[in-house]
């Protein structure tokens, strides 16, 4: 099983980026997917989440209306598109699956390494 993220990068304020997660060895389309990010000496903040067949999406509150999660089944990839970013977003970001069993928990079945977003002022 693999999660590889990419598209992470250096970027200023008011900049775009595009995420990718690219999953290998699992059924990907069985699977809810999240982007959870992690700032320098902070927990763990859940981003953004999309069902299995990706009709349903949620978004904290802090990326709401400036982040766009999306999956592409066919290829097996997630995405997190990134828009009006501000050095608050700065962070490792991490894609994970999850399964129906974890649903509503804080646990994930996989994860990715995680990419370097990194938004200068």
């Amino acid at each position: 099983v693999q999660l590889v993220e990419s598209g992470g990068g250096l970027v200023q304020a008011g900049g775009s980026l595009r995420l990718s997660c690219a999953a290998s060895g699992f059924t990907f389309d069985g699977y809810y997917m999240s982007w959870v990010r992690q700032a320098p000496g902070k927990g763990p903040e859940w981003v953004s989440s999309i069902n299995a067949v990706g009709d349903s999406t949620r978004y904290a509150d802090s990326v709401k209306g400036r982040f766009t999660i999306s999956r592409d089944n066919a290829k097996s990839t997630l995405y997190l598109q990134m828009n009006s970013l501000n050095p608050l977003d700065t962070a490792l970001y991490y894609c994970g699956a999850q399964s129906q069993r974890l649903l509503g928990t804080h646990e994930y079945d996989y994860w990715g390494q995680g990419t370097q977003v990194t938004v200068s002022s």
